[in-house]
């Protein structure tokens, strides 16, 4: 357990790393320069033609600095998401093994309990530490020592129900991070508007362009922020689905693979 969760923690501090360097190299090298020349495009056109209506990049929009933040840990949840989606599929594979082998027509005794445990505490690392080959042992040991089949059902409930819990209890950091988005396009628009109003002098004397380019700043980070913490949102959603789901069948599998064949005498 300890080396899964220092696994896991490498795993987050290396998607982080790679998020700020893939999105801050491309901020620094293409969006930045690209938006910075394509402001200097807009203003000549409008020197030279009043009626002039530029039209919105989208590289001025995301050039801020709380829009490359939001970038980063965007990037930095799908990676933590892809993480955990990975390993639920591979649990959801497991649950089409046969781990209960049983002949036909055979049935499992209090005291054939022990064997069949074995079989499964057989398995490999990580494959045992899984949902299914974890509930199909929970529900052997407290056949054998219950001998009851209703404990059984109680005890792979229970694991269900804890493991669900747990995998709820996983996604504290993404959705810190799905809440922090939409604080961090907020920052943006307080900081341009902040800077409006430090330009206010300017605009009374007639130069509006420094308001204006601080309200866009204010509206930009925010309207960015939104559609990332969106985006997000829906992915979690998703993989909150598929684990509920592989809750559920693992239930369904031990029902049929295990609980549907004990016999308590």
């Amino acid at each position: 357990m300890k080396t899964t969760l220092s696994n896991e923690f490498l795993y987050q501090l290396f998607a982080l790393l790679i998020s700020v360097l893939v999105v801050h190299t491309a901020y620094v090298t293409v969006i930045r320069p690209e938006a910075r020349l394509i402001e200097q495009e807009q203003q000549l056109m409008i020197e030279q033609n009043p009626d002039y209506q530029p039209e919105r990049s989208m590289l001025v929009i995301i050039r801020d600095f709380e829009q490359e933040t939001c970038f980063i840990l965007l990037f930095w949840a799908i990676a933590l998401l892809a993480m955990k989606a990975q390993a639920v599929t591979r649990q959801r594979e497991q649950l089409n093994q046969n781990l209960i082998q049983l002949a036909e027509g055979e049935t499992i005794l209090p005291d054939d309990a022990r064997h069949h445990a074995r079989v499964i505490e057989a398995l490999p690392e990580p494959d045992r530490s899984y949902l299914y080959p974890r509930t199909l042992l929970t529900a052997l040991r407290r056949f054998r020592s219950t001998r009851n089949i209703q404990n059984v059902a109680d005890a792979v409930a229970q694991t269900c129900d804890a493991e669900i819990e747990r995998l709820e209890a996983e996604l504290s950091m993404i959705r810190y991070i799905a809440w922090a988005i939409p604080s961090i396009g907020f920052i943006g628009t307080v900081r341009g508007i902040g800077d409006a109003l430090g330009m206010a002098h300017k605009a009374i004397e007639g130069d509006i362009s420094g308001v204006t380019a601080s309200l866009g700043l204010a509206f930009n980070s925010t309207l960015i922020a939104l559609i990332l913490s969106i985006v997000l949102m829906f992915a979690l959603y998703q993989l909150q689905l598929l684990q509920e789901r592989l809750v559920l069948d693992t239930q369904t599998a031990c029902d049929r693979g295990l609980i549907q064949n004990l016999q308590s005498q």
